[in-house]
Parts: C-alpha cells; sequence; structure tokens
C-alpha cells in the first residue's frame, strides 16, 4: 500500500487520536491498529480543514455529506467486529475514510456511494493511495446484490428503517450496523443473521449522521 505525504507531525497526531479513541472506549487492537495507519487527513479536499484531521470531529466534504467523527468510524467498526478476509459492504462511500479503516484491516471492501462527484473523486483517491476496494455509483437502499452475500454489512448514514435488501444481501452468521431514525438523532443498531436464518437486534447508544437518501444523484 502506497500512502503519500504522510508526515511524521500527522503520524504523530494520529497516535494521540488513538490514545484518545482508547479514553473514550474504543478497544479492539484491529480498529485502533487501522485508525493509526490510515492518513485522514488526505482524505480533505480543503486544505485548511486538513490542520484540524485528527480532532474528532466530523467535516464537510461536499454534496451536503461529511467525513465522519474518528470515534464515530472507530465505535461502528468495532461494533461490526470485522475480521481479515470478511466480505465487507459499506453504504456511504463518502470520502473514503472508512474504506481505507476496512481495508487496512484486512477487509474485502465493496461500497456504493449515490454521490456521482463523491464517487468519482474518492475512486481516484483511495485508488492513487493503494487501498484495495471495489467502489460503485448506486442506490444505497438497494445494496450490492450481485456480489452478495457478505459477512458484514456497514451503513455510514442515518437511515429511516432498516432496508429489507441489505438483511437479504447478509450472509448466515452476519451482521449489520447501521444507524436508524428519521430525525437529527438515529440509533446504532446491529442486526445479526443467526445459524437458524433469524434475526436479532441490538441498539448501542444514538449518533447524529446525514440522512440515506434513495436514487443516484
Amino acid at each position: 500500500m502506497t500512502v503519500r505525504s504522510d508526515d511524521y507531525r500527522s503520524q504523530g497526531a494520529r497516535r494521540k487520536l488513538v490514545q484518545e479513541l482508547r479514553t473514550k472506549g474504543i478497544h479492539a487492537p484491529a480498529v485502533l491498529d487501522a485508525i493509526g495507519l490510515v492518513p485522514r487527513h488526505l482524505f480533505f479536499e480543503d486544505s485548511a480543514l486538513r490542520l484540524h484531521a485528527y480532532e474528532d470531529k466530523a467535516f464537510p466534504i461536499g454534496c451536503g455529506q461529511t467525513i465522519s467523527q474518528p470515534y464515530t468510524v472507530a465505535f461502528q467498526t468495532q461494533l461490526l467486529e470485522v475480521r481479515r478476509g470478511d466480505r465487507v459492504l459499506e453504504v456511504g462511500t463518502g470520502s473514503g475514510y472508512q474504506t481505507a479503516v476496512l481495508a487496512a484491516m484486512g477487509a474485502k471492501v465493496w461500497s456504493v456511494e449515490r454521490h456521482r462527484p463523491l464517487f468519482l473523486t474518492t475512486r481516484a483517491r483511495l485508488g492513487s493511495m493503494g487501498y484495495r476496494a471495489a467502489l460503485y455509483h448506486g442506490d444505497g437502499f438497494q445494496g450490492l446484490p450481485t456480489y452478495a452475500p457478505y459477512d458484514r454489512i456497514l451503513v455510514t448514514c442515518g437511515a429511516p428503517f432498516v432496508p429489507e435488501p441489505l438483511v437479504e444481501q447478509l450472509r448466515i452468521g452476519g451482521s449489520l450496523v447501521i444507524p436508524v431514525g428519521e430525525g437529527p438523532v438515529q440509533r446504532m443498531v446491529r442486526i445479526r443473521r443467526l445459524e437458524d436464518d433469524t434475526l436479532s437486534r441490538e441498539e448501542h447508544g444514538d449518533f447524529r449522521f446525514v440522512p440515506m437518501l434513495a436514487d443516484r444523484q
């Protein structure tokens, strides 16, 4: 993997960010290692915002979308329980930061983004950085059935409900992590597809995401 323009100052800032995430309850070593490896500042188009890349905050990235705060990325990824080699579907590619974290953990990633400008920019960015992921422009509510089933599915935008196509694309024994709610605050939900093909559902606190929208733009 080739990562350009990652200097000692940025690496030091990531180490501090990892320590901050530990104090906030992120404990999975693979998640912390990935956060420590992925150069978040390279996912910002605005050079002025890059100075704040390792603050635990969300920032705008265009098309009304944001790059999620590192804690949210780490929390969702920890909840997903990704293992090396897992087939992971990500709904909402955005800047590609979460995509890169999953790839750094050794997952095989398929990601779908509804905003074409973000899709084109992020595809070029991830390719230039050496992160391997299959990116598609499409409707996240429909997932990517062609490549199903997936071991893990991660939704990085607030869904008004749990889309049935995503549940159907989940492998038996797999997990779906999705923020659910129609207002400004969503509940983080984990759905597991159990061995008898029934579903379990857990809730893991409140978060704020940009809304999940249907169709492509």
